[in-house]
């Protein structure tokens, strides 16, 4: 920048300046601003300057074209140049500011290749890009979204109008995770899916929200974000799901089968045995001939058949959990969190998980696949409970307690579901007993036994508000 007077004489001028046109700034100083322009420009310009001067205003010259000047070394520089009339008093000045049309002609290509560049990547992945005013409730959304939505041409819409396209059933979540994510609190990332309706055509789409909140003065301004439809990669996820849930439900049907099979092998001789004896006995009490011998040799056979069944039992039992248990020292918070993953990639997901856990807690002893398995088998219980009641915002809460005068650490997890009635709750935990359509009830039965394998007890706490509530304990380490 310079800065002359009424005459074209330069009084003031920045370090820019001097750099550009090479310069010191007693050099440029009493120096006429034709010194600084190629000479076949000079006399030209002395006539522009005096017509300025008559009616200055402040604007750019050259009507947009761009204009020569001449640094010391006789390089011609091409630059846009504005002016600005200053008075100070009673006495008139301009302020001539320079920009280099190199810079800015790099600065806009550089600006058109980044430009390109971010529109290949949003081509080939598939993502679509909104701003929202979290002020003004207003949000800009570009050109593949309002394909994708059926929207108009707008490239803005209110809050309400886009809330208004999401599905029915979403729209609460939708609100929660964009609540949490405005909070100053938080670390303002904002995370979300849900459906879309088309209103054109119907069309759902399931998409994927991954953004960002700024703030200002502790409060929210502006969330930027990208959208990605996910419709295909769902649908390939339920079927896989529903695959998944098929087999196992399968496979733990032909466990049980098994299972009670082997069971009933093993006690049919001895109950066909007990019974024959008793009838024996009966029969022995009947008869007018009362035979002491005969009623005492019949209620030993009951006795030995029932010891022999009792036997029979235990050894099938330990044939079935062959093998010793392997235990060791475990980070309950990284299998919480290994659990949760689990069961989100099983299509599971869909919930806001809460976590209560405790920083640098002890390490409990116990076996890590049998952890992680009653933990998974929990979450995944919450989850189905709560879709089938369509809880509208489903939290599954986990938090881990430590006792430490049990030396025990206690885990909780609790839904946002309907809960658990007083005779629901007293037979949960029964072989083969299940409150849903598919299941064969021997889920919680499995996770209460493996929970005592490892020294801890399960429980359910009937009543609790909201949801259901489970308890597990595990040993502390030694």
């Amino acid at each position: 920048m310079l800065l002359a007077d009424n005459s074209g004489r330069i009084v003031l001028t920045n370090l820019a300046a001097q750099l550009l046109f090479g310069y010191t700034e007693a050099e440029l100083c009493g120096q006429t601003v034709e010194t600084l322009m190629p000479p076949r420009y000079r006399k030209q310009h002395r006539r522009h300057r005096e017509f300025y001067f008559n009616k200055p205003e402040k604007r750019a010259m050259g009507g947009g074209k761009e204009l020569a000047a001449q640094s010391r070394d006789g390089k011609e520089l091409m630059l846009d140049i504005s002016l600005s009339p200053i008075k100070e008093q009673e006495q008139l000045y301009v302020l001539i500011t320079f920009n280099l049309v190199d810079q800015r002609l790099e600065a806009e290509k550089a600006l058109r290749a980044s430009e390109e560049r971010f529109r290949l990547v949003k081509q080939a992945a598939g993502l679509c890009v909104f701003d929202c005013d979290c002020e003004r409730k207003t949000i800009y959304w570009d050109e593949q979204i309002r394909r994708l939505w059926g929207g108009d041409s707008n490239e803005t819409l209110t809050y309400g109008e886009f809330m208004a396209m999401i599905h029915p059933e979403d729209r609460a979540a939708r609100q929660a995770a964009y609540d949490q994510a405005i909070d100053p609190a938080s670390n303002g990332k904002y995370n979300a899916e849900s459906r879309v309706i088309n209103p054109k055509n119907g069309d759902e789409h399931w998409i994927a929200t991954v953004g960002r909140v700024y703030f200002e003065t502790g409060r929210a301004s502006r969330l930027i974000g990208i959208v990605r439809d996910v419709t295909e990669q769902k649908n390939i996820e339920k079927k896989l799901q529903a695959q998944r849930a098929e087999t196992e439900a399968l496979f733990k049907q032909q466990v049980a089968v098994s299972t009670a099979s082997a069971i009933a092998h093993e006690l049919n001789q001895p109950l066909a045995a007990i019974s024959a004896y008793s009838e024996v006995a009966m029969h022995a009490l009947h008869n007018d001939a009362f035979n002491t011998d005969k009623l005492s040799r019949a209620l030993e056979g009951c006795v030995e058949q029932t010891q022999r069944a009792g036997r029979s039992l235990h050894e099938l039992l330990a044939f079935l959990q062959k093998g010793e248990l392997v235990t060791e020292k475990l980070n309950l918070n990284d299998i919480v969190k290994e659990s949760l993953n689990i069961v989100c990639n099983d299509g599971y997901g869909g919930f806001y998980p809460v976590l209560h856990l405790v920083q640098n807690s002890p390490a409990v002893q116990g076996n890590h696949t049998q952890v992680q398995k009653v933990l998974v088998n929990l979450i995944r219980n919450a989850v189905e409970a709560m879709r089938a009641a369509k809880t509208p915002i489903p939290t599954i809460t986990i938090t881990a307690q430590t006792l430490a005068k049990q030396k025990m650490v206690m885990v909780i997890v609790q839904d946002s579901g309907p809960g658990l009635d007083q005779e629901t709750a007293k037979r949960i935990f029964e072989p083969f007993f299940t409150t849903k359509s598919t299941g064969i009830g021997m889920g919680l039965a499995i996770s209460r036994a493996l929970v005592e394998a490892n020294g801890g007890r399960l429980w359910v706490k009937p009543g609790s508000t909201p949801g259901t509530k489970f308890h597990f304990t595990l040993p502390v380490a030694p």
